[in-house]
């Protein structure tokens, strides 16, 4: 049986969507990011205790490959590197204030 037009179509979309925000940090790093109004690299470090710092690197390239962030070197010593929300990010963050609300809701006992 072949798949619809529409099946390979939905199915594209939300694998691609799985691939971006696959890494076990990218939702709790965009959250800080966009809630919190934190930037630097050290604040998050400090925020997601739990992460080394090749993770927190990795994941914070990729989420700037996959057009989340934008990421601003000031070429400054001590190295001064923020990050910020893209106008993608941005329309991303409903989601984000969606699945807080909903966990909120339904993820007490936790």
């Amino acid at each position: 049986m072949r798949k619809s037009e529409y099946a390979i179509q939905r199915c594209k979309i939300m694998s691609t969507l799985q691939k971006m925000l696959a890494g076990k940090w990218k939702l709790e790093i965009l959250y800080y990011i966009s809630v919190h109004d934190i930037h630097r690299f050290g604040e998050l470090r400090r925020c997601i205790v739990e992460i080394n710092e090749s993770s927190l690197s990795k994941q914070l390239r990729e989420l700037q490959a996959d057009g989340f962030l934008h990421r601003q070197d000031f070429n400054e010593i001590p190295p001064r590197v923020e990050y910020t929300l893209t106008d993608f990010g941005k329309s991303f963050i409903s989601v984000l204030d969606y699945m807080k609300e909903w966990g909120d809701s339904n993820l007490k006992g936790l």
